[in-house]
Parts: C-alpha cells; sequence; structure tokens
C-alpha cells in the first residue's frame, strides 16, 4: 500500500488556467514535473497567444505543416463538429477575438461586424492533406475548447508510463484521474470517479457585464453570441479527455432537449450532468 507520504502535488498556470497535478509513488515527484514540462511543451504548440506556435502559424499563413499532435486535435475537432452539427467549431476564433475574449479587452460587437467575422466561420474551411492543413476563406482556428482535454489525457498517459497508479489532476476544470485514491476509495470530484475524464462547461467561467447585460465566453457558432441555451453547466464524464472537452462546449449549445437526444443516439460512452436554468 502506498504510504500519503510518497505524495507530489505541483500548481501551474498553462493554457490561460490554473492547474494542479498530484500523483503518489516512489517517483511521484519526477513524474509530476515531466508532466508539468509536457504541458508546457503543448501548450507552446497549441496557444494563439505564441507567436511560434503550430495554431499561430497556421492561422497568419492560411496553411502550413503541423505537428502529429496538432493534425490530431485538428482532425478530432472536425469529426466533432460533423457529430456536433456544428455546435463544436475551432473556426470560431475570429468571433471569440471580436468579443474580446482572447485579450479581455470585451466589448459587444455591431450586427454588421459579426455578420462579416461569421461569414468566415465554418469547419468546412479546414482541409487536411497528411500533415499539411489549409484555412480556406480566411478562417482561423483556435482549441479553446478542445486542448486542455487533450493535454489531460497526455499527462494521464505520461504518468502511467512512469509506473504511477493513483493520481488526480485539475486543469482549470478538466479533471481526470489515473486509478482510485492510494486507499482505494474513489476520487470526489463532486461525483465519485476513477479512470475517468470529468470535464465541466459553464457559463460563469468566463464572462463580462455590459449595460446591465452578462455576456459568457461559450459562443454559439450559427448566430455568433453567447449562447443562451436553457443549461447553465454541462459535465461530461468520459475515458476521453478530448471527446470531453469538446462534448462539455457542445451540449452546453445544444440546449437541454437536443443534448439529451444526442446523448441517447451517440455511439460514444459517455455519461453527462446537465444543470438547467
Amino acid at each position: 500500500k502506498i504510504s500519503t507520504d510518497d505524495k507530489y502535488s505541483s500548481d501551474i498556470f498553462a493554457m490561460d488556467t490554473y492547474m494542479s497535478l498530484t500523483a503518489y509513488g516512489s517517483n511521484a515527484e519526477e513524474s509530476v514535473m515531466q508532466a508539468v514540462h509536457e504541458i508546457q511543451r503543448l501548450d507552446n504548440m497549441f496557444s494563439v497567444g505564441n507567436n511560434s506556435s503550430d495554431v499561430t502559424i497556421l492561422n497568419n499563413i492560411g496553411s502550413s505543416d503541423v505537428s502529429d499532435e496538432t493534425k490530431y486535435l485538428i482532425e478530432t475537432s472536425v469529426k466533432i463538429s460533423d457529430l456536433t452539427n456544428g455546435c463544436f467549431d475551432i473556426t470560431i476564433y475570429p468571433v471569440m477575438e471580436l468579443w474580446g475574449f482572447t485579450d479581455k479587452n470585451y466589448k459587444v460587437p455591431s450586427e454588421s461586424e459579426l455578420n462579416e467575422i461569421l461569414s468566415h466561420v465554418d469547419y468546412n474551411n479546414i482541409h487536411i492533406s497528411g500533415n499539411e492543413i489549409v484555412l480556406d476563406n480566411s478562417a482561423r482556428i483556435d482549441f479553446g475548447g478542445i486542448a486542455k482535454g487533450y493535454t489531460s489525457g497526455r499527462v494521464i498517459q505520461l504518468l502511467r508510463e512512469q509506473g504511477i497508479e493513483h493520481a488526480i489532476i485539475n486543469l482549470g476544470g478538466n479533471v481526470q484521474t489515473l486509478g482510485t485514491k492510494p486507499d482505494g476509495s474513489q476520487w470526489r470530484v463532486a461525483i465519485h470517479t476513477s479512470d475517468k475524464a470529468v470535464i465541466t462547461s459553464g457559463g460563469y467561467e468566463r464572462y463580462f457585464e455590459d449595460n446591465g447585460n452578462t455576456y459568457h465566453h461559450i459562443i454559439d457558432p450559427e448566430t455568433g453570441y453567447p449562447s443562451d441555451s436553457n443549461l447553465t453547466s454541462v459535465t461530461i464524464i468520459c475515458d476521453d479527455g478530448t471527446i470531453a472537452d469538446a462534448f462539455s462546449t457542445s451540449l452546453f449549445i445544444m440546449g437541454l432537449e437536443k443534448a439529451v437526444e444526442f446523448y441517447k443516439s451517440s455511439d460514444i460512452d459517455f455519461d453527462m450532468i446537465l444543470l438547467d436554468k
């Protein structure tokens, strides 16, 4: 049985959010430090705030060869866009920028500004040929709705490879667990879980107020406005952190009835907790 002395935790700020990692085992410290490096590596590759990231270069030039991991995330994003009828769409980036969610200079855009920008938002503008990605029609992408889920999966994989059997990581509300707690009981992440990703999306995470109205950061790709569905938060529990992250955003936008319909007809194995207004 593992002694709780063999516990190592680290708190970092990456991907624009606070993260905490805790692992148990004789090599917990070394494993967590490796995980931190992995998070920083992926953040550098995916971040729109980094001028030399795959994503920034692709957005600036419109076509570029990308790493296998960036390609995987783009491919997965497009698949999930197909599955969710476009509720999930990584080409939403210019709209996020317009609202100020990327640099925190918040403003409510005019109808004409929004319509002009929305004309470039469509995941069908993304073309994948080997590792070359082409963005048509001035499309620009952002992994804000999927990168943390992918990263949590990578971190768990890395910890597992290091022989860690018990760990919990929280990447800004994206929780993933490895095994159980050292005493064999389940982790409590508002729900009991082991070996799962638990990812929540809610309008309360990032928002601003203007003229008495509240505008949150989960933008509906169809309207360009913050989703006004009847849900206040969506939690997805799934083996795959990447899918859980994208689904939490998509189902929030779908709203209660469509989300339930989607859940019933989906071939993908996941559980969900929907909180309505």
